[in-house]
């Protein structure tokens, strides 16, 4: 069967027997829908008449909620799957007689309707596969070209051959005019649809929702690898927008963790999830201070993650997403007619204290050619390196130990504290080891070596990432940077962090780079990152490269 980039599920079976059906329901929907599949929960509905009711509604409980909780978490394995669980026929006891629209503006219109009910007659005309059709096209603004599938005709059924009606059962949910969530809510997640289905559920008119920004993503893991703003925001207001178009929703940064839920008097409601109830209740001791009425605090359950790794969360968050982005390709790197195809250059940079060299280290255990631009700098100083005359005539030769060597410690008295001087010192330098390195690289084609890994510090303020094809970053904590170069170095802290803020930073580092390390964690860990990255990169060269086989130039 041809698969479709969207598509909506339409799950008839009772809510006790949905749970028991939802993993290989979603299992099937997954080889039919590439991208997007919109679940329509519809206990109890008859497909067996001639036209369908206009609204058909289940209430809102705890049995639903946790129905919900179950398919995205279900679905959480079918990682092609964007899965979203449309609210409108939930509603709460308290706007029962709330009227919404009989047709639902989607911002992926289906392309083909799935449903688990039982087809009856086998033959080829289903008159159950049309009525779907006209259902679904008449709930929502869907592909011209709609089509239908019936997943599972082996479901049992009650005795009468239709679905039996839902029990009805579980406590009613409280609902407010006016709710309010906070989080970071980067790379949407299961998780995250959750609690927003729950938010939605609660909420009768607004949700007000605080998106973490600027001082509050600081303390979070691989906080470079968080996606922008604007971006978190886009998603999460379209997947809201889908799921529950008739609510007002309020998005708005915060940059402490309170933001407008202790100012706002509207709101009635709070939800938090087990490890955030604390900071409910202290926005309730805030509010109070401000004299405004305090919130009702609605608490929903973690969601464990059973691929958690060893060095990640038990419950599904967004920093283990991060975690395994490390060493993949965040972005493809672009064409580099500057050099040759082979051997290809990976440019590795990297702050003070992270780990940097140590993963140079690595990546030339596992077969790649090491050029280290550190000690190409102290080649380029010795008599008749590409540096030393240059220097000599720049700096006078004061800067001579009586062999006739350059004085690293008195050139570096010279231009400390100094950009100016600096900045003549490393335009002399900085083409000089640029030359060492491009013929560092030509020596290894002609040992037939298929990658170099040119190890630099400053690859990027220097402008080296003409001579590479990939730019690989190492990033630490800053935290965790200051204690290694204090370690390392025997320097003050307040060296340490100074030496830091003379550097250009992860973030700035990540925006350009193809592919992200980080040895936070003990070295098996940075090891198996390293070695992910080298795979796919041998993979990447492979597919790029005629037969698969290395192109060696010699031309810069």
């Amino acid at each position: 069967m041809s698969a479709f980039r969207s598509g909506v599920l339409v799950l008839t079976s009772p809510l006790s027997a949905l749970s028991v059906k939802l993993a290989p329901i979603l299992a099937s929907a997954a080889k039919i829908v590439q991208d997007t599949l919109y679940i329509h929960l519809q206990p109890g509905l008859l497909l067996t008449g001639s036209s369908q009711p206009s609204s058909t509604y289940i209430p809102a409980t705890n049995e639903v909620c946790k129905l919900i909780s179950k398919v995205y978490s279900d679905a959480d394995v079918h990682t092609n799957l964007d899965v979203r669980v449309l609210l409108t026929n939930i509603k709460n006891q308290s706007n029962s007689q709330q009227i919404l629209s009989s047709v639902q503006n989607l911002s992926h219109p289906p392309e083909v309707v799935l449903t688990d009910f039982q087809t009856i007659d086998g033959g080829q005309y289903n008159p159950v596969k049309q009525q779907l059709e006209r259902y679904a096209t008449n709930s929502y603004s869907c592909h011209p070209n709609l089509i239908s599938v019936l997943l599972y005709p082996d479901y049992e059924q009650a005795e009468d051959g239709s679905p039996e009606e839902p029990d009805g059962g579980g406590t009613l949910l409280r609902s407010h005019s006016d709710v309010v969530v906070g989080g970071t809510f980067d790379r949407l997640h299961s998780a995250h649809k959750i609690l927003m289905s729950v938010c939605c559920l609660l909420s009768e008119r607004r949700l007000l929702i605080g998106v973490a920004d600027r001082e509050l993503l600081d303390n979070k893991i691989l906080k470079e690898l968080i996606e922008p703003y604007e971006t978190r925001v886009e998603k999460l207001a379209e997947f809201l927008v889908d799921v529950k178009p008739s609510l007002l929703y309020d998005i708005v940064p915060i940059s402490d963790p309170y933001g407008p839920s202790i100012t706002d008097p509207d709101l009635k409601c709070i939800v938090v999830s087990e490890e955030t109830h604390k900071g409910g209740l202290s926005v309730n001791r805030k509010r109070l201070e401000n004299e405004l009425e305090e919130l009702d605090v609605h608490e929903i359950k973690l969601v464990t993650d059973p691929q958690h790794l060893e060095n990640e969360e038990e419950k599904i968050s967004s920093s283990s997403l991060r975690n395994r982005l490390l060493g993949t390709l965040l972005k493809p790197p672009a064409a580099n007619p500057n050099i040759p195809s082979r051997p290809y250059v990976i440019g590795l940079t990297g702050g003070s204290g992270s780990g940097k060299s140590s993963i140079a280290k690595r990546l030339e255990a596992l077969g790649a050619a090491l050029i280290d631009c550190d000690k190409l700098g102290h080649q380029s100083y010795r008599p008749g390196g590409p540096a030393y005359q240059p220097v000599i005539d720049e700096f006078g030769a004061d800067i001579l130990c009586p062999d006739g060597t350059i004085d690293r410690k008195a050139i570096g008295s010279k231009v400390f504290g100094n950009k100016v001087q600096l900045k003549r010192l490393t335009n002399i330098v900085w083409p000089a080891i640029a030359v060492l390195a491009k013929e560092a690289v030509e020596e290894a084609a002609s040992k037939g070596i298929s990658v170099c890994v040119m190890d630099a510090a400053v690859l990027l303020e220097a402008g080296w990432d003409y001579m590479v094809h990939e730019i690989w970053t190492a990033i630490i904590p800053e935290k965790e940077a200051v204690v290694r170069i204090m370690n390392r170095d025997g320097v003050t802290e307040d060296s340490a962090k100074n030496r830091l803020a003379s550097q250009m930073s992860n973030s700035e580092r990540v925006s350009v780079s193809n592919v992200v390390l980080c040895t936070l964690w003990d070295p098996e860990i940075t090891q198996l990152q390293i070695q992910k990255a080298w795979d796919l990169l041998q993979q990447r060269i492979h597919q790029n490269t005629p037969n698969g086989s290395p192109i060696l130039k010699s031309r810069f």
